[in-house]
Order: structure tokens, then C-alpha cells, then sequence
């Protein structure tokens, strides 16, 4: 059987309802929870994170989710339910030809979609892999790729110049025969792609030399992409028009590029907000000092104040990703912990027990905290 599409607000746990920011937020947590970098080897993360960019492309479009709105996964994906088995539905040419058996074709005939209408091209989808700094302030990129265009030679009708496509005889340029049989139940009719004209409705008697007939050539092409400021990792940019050439004068697909942010040596992020850790003495902490901290920016200076604790945590307002609407940005947040010094000569230990000694235990209160909850 056929498998079975999971609803796309099921897919990323958001209500009908759900607003733009609310499906966004969404995916962008389910995404990068699945994302094939961070669960290498786990195939069921890869199909769930292919699965949640589909859902995505669907619902971020206000176009593509009216559609699937009103007509669910048939209203944006042409292909779903075809293949064997119930599961699989059927069309109103299935429906025609059930139909035609009883009733001798009365239901519409058995009518498929007419070959010569204008057909959209297909999308071309690709990855690109950019900086943490990239992602963070936009970039323009080049990205090459091979797609099918129409040719110049003969501008898509697939003849030789001057020469013009025949209209099939057999078919009539529907690219379908209907068959009719008698049977002791009635007038058994189905229909079959035209063997004449392979399906097409139209017969090239004369075909262009450059095309071979197809109407469209491969051709390489460098493109150049505009990276917005503040794209996430897994996150998928549409370049409108850039992909396969349409057929019959339809409109080509576009090019649908998958954003790659490859990991920073100090920097991780999560939304728009920029986390890193910073290392500073023991001296600093206990008497305070001017750092300097490393941001996308480049450095700043922070007041690190008197008796700053392990694992404090302080923020730089404004030093984080760029929100890729246009509106604002986030925040730094930076993690000090203190390092402990390391190989001290017999001089640094003896200063160093001197100083223990002198301040006792009376200036420690977490450490006092620590024992007296352990001694009730």
C-alpha cells in the first residue's frame, strides 16, 4: 500500500490556526533537533528532518497552504496518491473509467489532463554551506547549477526552423485513447497514452537538431543567491524562476536552497541570541578587571565587577544575530568560569597557602552554604 502523509500541522506540532511566527519558531526547533549534522547515522532523524522541510515549504507559503487548506496533500503535491493499492486514491480518469464500465463512459469520459497545456518546470534543490558570520549579516553567494532550459534554436515547439508540430491524428492532441470493450456487464471502457504520438497529443516530423525534438537542452548555469541577514541552519531560501524550463510556455520551477551554517570555534546560537564561553584568573574574578570579549562585531570591552563567581553569566544587549525580518537583534550572552592555574613553583604554592590561610573560611559562602545543608 501507499504510505500515508502525516498532516503537515501534525508534522510541526503547530494548531491550524498557528501564525507565521508560530509555524517558523516551530520548525526551526524541529529542525535543528533533526538535523542530519547533529544525528549522524540515524535515518529516522534524516526522514523526519526531510519531512519537517516539506511541511515547512507548504505552510510558510500563503499561496501553497490556502491550497492545502482546502484541498490537503492533493492540493500541493501533484504526485500524492498515485501507485498501488487503495491507499493510493484515484483521479476523476479513474473515476471516468470505473464509471465507463457501468454506464459506457458517461462519467466525463475517462479525460486526462490536456499534454500540450503550459507545465510549470520542476524545482532544482541544492545545499550551501556558509560562515557563522555569513549566516549572522547576509552574503551573496554563487552558486552553479545544471537545469533544463528552453532552446534557443528552436524557442521550446521541439521542430526544425520553420517547421510546426502536427496535431495527432489518433488522439487529437489529447495524448489518450479510449478503448471500448463489450462485456456481459455492459461496455467495459478504459483509456491508455496515444501509441502514435508517446503520450504527447503532438507528432515532430522534423526535429530541431540542437533539441533532438525534446524542446529544452542541459546547460550549466552560475546564479548568483542572496543570503539574508539571519538565516538559521537547515533553513531554505527560494530563488523565483531559477529552475527547470516549463514546458508549452509554462513558467520554469524555481531554485530551492538549503542553508548549511557550519559550527564557529567560540560561538553557538540559539534564535537570535549569540552564546559563548570566556575563561578568566582567579585574580580577575576576585578583584574585578576590564575584559575583552570576542563578538560577530569584533571585540568589546566589559566590566567584569568584584567577586564574580564560576559560571556567571552576562549579557551584551544588541550583539546577536540580526532577526531576518529586518526588525532588531539579539543578545550576546557570555559564560565566564574561572581557570585554575596550573605547574606554580614552590614560591607561588607557599603565597598561595599564605593567602588560603589569612582569609579562612569566612569568605566563602556558598562553600558554607554547601556544608551546612550537609551536616543536617
Amino acid at each position: 500500500m501507499a504510505e500515508q502523509k502525516r498532516d503537515y500541522y501534525e508534522v510541526l506540532g503547530v494548531s491550524k490556526g498557528a501564525s507565521q511566527d508560530e509555524i517558523k519558531k516551530a520548525y526551526r526547533k524541529l529542525a535543528k533537533a533533526n538535523h542530519p549534522d547533529l544525528n549522524p547515522g540515524d535515518k529516522a532523524a534524516e526522514a523526519r528532518f526531510k519531512e519537517v522541510n516539506e511541511a515547512y515549504e507548504v505552510l510558510s507559503d500563503s499561496d501553497k497552504k490556502a491550497r492545502y487548506d482546502q484541498f490537503g496533500h492533493a492540493g500541493v503535491d501533484p504526485n500524492f496518491g498515485a501507485g498501488g493499492g487503495f491507499d493510493g486514491g484515484f483521479d476523476f480518469g479513474d473515476l471516468g473509467d470505473i464509471f465507463g464500465s457501468f454506464f459506457g463512459g458517461g462519467f466525463g469520459g475517462g479525460r486526462r489532463s490536456n499534454p500540450n497545456a503550459p507545465q510549470r518546470g520542476e524545482s532544482i534543490r541544492l545545499s550551501l554551506a556558509v560562515s557563522f558570520e555569513e549566516a549572522a549579516f547576509g552574503c551573496e553567494k554563487s552558486v552553479t547549477v545544471e537545469r533544463m532550459e528552453q532552446c534557443e534554436t528552436c524557442h521550446g515547439n521541439g521542430c526544425a526552423p520553420g517547421a510546426t508540430p502536427e496535431v495527432c491524428p489518433d488522439c487529437r492532441g489529447t495524448g489518450q485513447v479510449q478503448v471500448r470493450r463489450q462485456t456481459p456487464m455492459g461496455v467495459f471502457a478504459t483509456s491508455s497514452p496515444c501509441s502514435k504520438c508517446g503520450g504527447k497529443g503532438k507528432i515532430i516530423h522534423q526535429p530541431c537538431k540542437d533539441c533532438h525534438g525534446a524542446g529544452v537542452v542541459r546547460k550549466r548555469k552560475t546564479i548568483q543567491a542572496t543570503i539574508p541577514a539571519g538565516i538559521d541552519h537547515g533553513q531554505t531560501i527560494s530563488i523565483r524562476g531559477q529552475g527547470h524550463a516549463g514546458t508549452n510556455g509554462g513558467p520554469a520551477g524555481d531554485l530551492l536552497i538549503t542553508i548549511t551554517v557550519r559550527p564557529h570555534e567560540l560561538f553557538r546560537r540559539e534564535g537570535t541570541s549569540v552564546l559563548c564561553e570566556a575563561p578568566i584568573t582567579f585574580a580577575q574574578a576576585v578583584l574585578g578587571a576590564e575584559l575583552e570579549i570576542p563578538t560577530i562585531d569584533g571585540k568589546v570591552k566589559y566590566d567584569l565587577p568584584e567577586g564574580t563567581q564560576s559560571g556567571t553569566t552576562f549579557r551584551l544587549k544588541g550583539k546577536g544575530i540580526p532577526a531576518i525580518n529586518g526588525r532588531g537583534r539579539g543578545d550576546q550572552y557570555v559564560t565566564v568560569y574561572i581557570e585554575t592555574p596550573r605547574n606554580l613553583n614552590k614560591e607561588q604554592k607557599e603565597a598561595l597557602k599564605k593567602f588560603a590561610e589569612s582569609v579562612g573560611d569566612n569568605n566563602y559562602e556558598e562553600r558554607k552554604k554547601f556544608f551546612k545543608k550537609f551536616k543536617k
